[in-house]
């Protein structure tokens, strides 16, 4: 339900058919990631729903962006869309990190990528962990390809806020002392 509410969403929001079909690729894999879990669970599961996240969170990273940084006046949902923007980073990269663990199964220290009801949650734990560089240390990345995602994500993590929310918080301040 939640992914076909998001597919309307996007559709209203971007009037975008390929956003749509984007998003309906995501979710057919869905689908036939949970069918597939159904008769035995796999690496290729994990891989379809990795799959979908990312294919998911790159449109609707699109969708906000193209809303969110267009031209006019700055308002409060602009705003959130560009802290939804930020957050959508993390579901992006929380993917990546699925894909470099199903490749390369020691990749991180403390979290093994593989099939288990937890699996989600310490993905996304993780992948805000080094988006905001928390870096509580439970978690952390061995091999030299799942270091760079996580040096990469960083990078985003303290780039973004700094530069583009702070440059719509002063367009919206610019925008108000015009007379």
């Amino acid at each position: 339900m939640l992914a076909i509410v998001l597919v309307v969403g996007v559709f209203i929001v971007s009037g975008s058919r390929i956003a749509v079909v984007a998003m309906l690729i995501a979710l057919v894999m869905v689908t036939v990631g949970a069918t597939l879990r159904l008769g035995s669970p796999s690496i290729l599961d994990l891989n379809l729903f990795a799959g979908s996240w990312l294919i998911m969170a790159i449109t609707l990273a699109s969708v906000v962006a193209r809303a969110t940084f267009t031209g006019g006046r700055i308002t409060y949902h602009r705003i959130m869309g560009a802290v939804l923007l930020y957050l959508t980073i993390a579901v992006a990269f929380a993917a990546l990190f699925t894909f470099v663990g199903t490749l390369v199964p020691k990749a991180f220290s403390g979290m093994a990528v593989e099939d288990s009801p937890a699996l989600a949650s310490q993905l996304i734990y993780f992948s805000f962990a080094t988006l905001t560089t928390t870096g509580y240390g439970d978690i952390h990345p061995v091999h030299p390809l799942a270091r760079s995602l996580c040096n990469l994500e960083a990078i985003f993590g303290q780039l973004y806020p700094a530069t583009l929310l702070a440059r719509l918080v002063t367009l919206e301040t610019a925008h108000r002392s015009e007379p």
